[in-house]
This record gives structure tokens, sequence and C-alpha cells, in this order.
């Protein structure tokens, strides 16, 4: 059975003490698992980042070999570390470990030139392989209708075609989106559309008494 490793981040050394404690164990020849929370968002100062313990496996100097246990996609996590954002209420810092504004941001003279001639001088990793920030994350400009708890049908096919999106039932994600609406208070993302038109009836099992 793993040795379960769980470190909160009163000293801002989660992810360090949570990678050195697993690699300690593994080095015991016993499997580890690793406690984390998106954008390191957990327990009084917080606990070890997710995507920051990935990429220390990846990345990390002294780290190559270690296996982890699943194959991970790490294309979702700029939307992903968004999405709990939005989720919490709780806004991602600009100097966010990878899906940050400021991850890839260089504007010092000898930074800027020497990350536009070869990026590896000063990223341990290409921002590519995060995958893109959300369509809807910046404010749209001008006209905006939007579906919700009192939007309508019209409304909701506006938005709906707007994003290109096919209904798999109409009737059903119209009133899961009327229903997420009301129970977030927050109009809901392009993603978050995106699945409650193409798996409403799936998901209107987490709501009971809905159907």
């Amino acid at each position: 059975m793993p040795v379960e490793t769980h470190c909160h981040n009163d000293l801002g050394m989660a992810v360090a003490n949570s990678v050195s404690g697993a690699l300690g164990d593994l080095d015991a020849g016993q499997d580890a698992w690793i406690n984390t929370c998106v954008n390191g968002i957990g327990e009084r100062s917080g606990n070890a980042d997710l995507l920051s313990t990935i990429l220390a496996f990846r990345h990390g100097f002294g780290l190559a070999g270690t296996e982890i246990g699943d194959p991970l996609d790490l294309s979702w996590a700029r939307r992903f570390g968004l999405w709990a954002s939005y989720a919490l209420g709780q806004p991602l810092p600009y100097h966010q470990v990878g899906v940050g504004r400021n991850a890839f941001a260089h504007e010092s003279g000898i930074h800027a030139d020497g990350a536009l001639k070869d990026h590896g001088n000063y990223e341990l990793y290409d921002e590519a392989t995060l995958g893109p920030f959300p369509q809807d994350w910046h404010a749209r400009p001008g006209r905006v209708v939007l579906t919700g708890e009192y939007g309508g049908k019209a409304g909701f096919r506006h938005v709906t075609e707007g994003l290109g999106v096919e209904v798999a039932d109409e009737e059903a994600s119209f009133r899961l989106v009327q229903l997420c609406n009301a129970m977030t208070g927050r109009p809901l993302t392009d993603d978050e559309l995106r699945l409650i038109a193409a798996y409403p009836r799936e998901l209107s099992l987490m709501f009971p008494g809905y159907a």
C-alpha cells in the first residue's frame, strides 16, 4: 500500500517537501501517494499544488526515471486552473506556476532576448504543453447575450449556436443551465455549457429530484 504524503504550505515548501518525501519512499522500495490540490488552494496556507508537483517530477533535477501511475494530459492544465479559480471564487495569481498570466512573461532585456532565441534559456518546459486558456476568459466587448436562471429558450439557443454546440436534449440542457446558474450565482463558462449540452442526463444525476 502506498505511503501517503500530506504537506501544508506554511513555509512555502509544500511541493518541495512532498516531492522529497515521495522520493524517500521510492528509495526505500515503497510506492508513494502525494495529496495535492488545484492552484495550491488548501488548508491554512494551502497544500501541495497539483500542477507544480507534476512538473517537478517531469522536469525537476534528479527526478529522471520516476514513474507516475496514470498517464497525464497537461493540455487541460490552464483551463482546469481557471475552472477551479472560478468555482472557488479565488483569483488565479498572476505568478501561479504554469497557468498564471505571468508564468511565461519576459520583460528584462536579457531575458526577453534569450527567450526569443530559445525559450529553453529561461523556461524549464514548453508553455504549449499546458494547453490554451479558455476563450471566454477575457471579457467580451459590446452586446452580450447570456443564458442562465432567468434566461429563455431563445437566449439559450443563441448561446449554444454561437459556440457551435450540438445540444443532445434541449429541454434537459436548458433546465440544467438554469439550475446551475441559480446554485452558483455566476454565468456558466463556455466549457461548462459545452459539457451540459453534451451530457445533460448524466449531469442531472448530481441533483436528486431534478428529473
